[in-house]
């Protein structure tokens, strides 16, 4: 039986769509893994390196807020990416608690490198689609992202 078109009664069906999102997420993500572990980087490493290319000088916490991940998981990146030579802890003055990240030469390299890899992945893929095609899958996601933002609503009562 051929797979259902774009425009059927199942295709359609918001359950269905989201099953192909998160296998195509996985999907992705898998293949993102692998172009990033040929440059000695894990997706995590890769994340935390190329956010600070965007922000240098960020603490743990707002790294930690930025990716989504506890304070902890990064204290333990942040560690490893520091004893590889790439991330430094820089003091802040007036705070003794916390520290400022900095890429050093190594860590901007690499995450430079990551970054290209990454700018490539998507152009094989998704860069590929007719320009609006992606502005159409765009203005989806950016609807779905404020929907899942909402507070969730009591269920209706019946």
């Amino acid at each position: 039986m051929p797979a259902p078109s774009p425009m059927s009664d199942e295709a359609a069906d918001p359950l269905r769509v989201w099953f192909r999102f998160i296998r195509l997420n996985r999907r992705v993500t898998a293949a993102m893994a692998g172009e990033l572990r040929g440059l000695g980087l894990s997706i995590p490493q890769f994340d935390a390196l190329s956010t600070l290319t965007e922000r240098e000088g960020m603490t743990q916490q707002d790294l930690a807020a930025r990716l989504y991940v506890t304070k902890g998981n990064v204290s333990g990146l942040i560690d490893r990416l520091v004893e590889a030579g790439l991330v430094e802890r820089r003091p802040i003055p007036g705070d003794r608690r916390s520290h400022a990240l900095h890429l050093t030469a190594p860590g901007t390299d690499l995450a430079t490198r990551g970054i290209a890899a990454q700018k490539a992945y998507v152009a094989r893929t998704l860069g590929r689609l007719p320009a609006d095609d992606i502005a159409d899958f765009e203005r989806l996601v950016l609807k779905w992202r404020d929907l899942a933002r909402e507070p969730p609503r009591p269920e209706a009562e019946g």
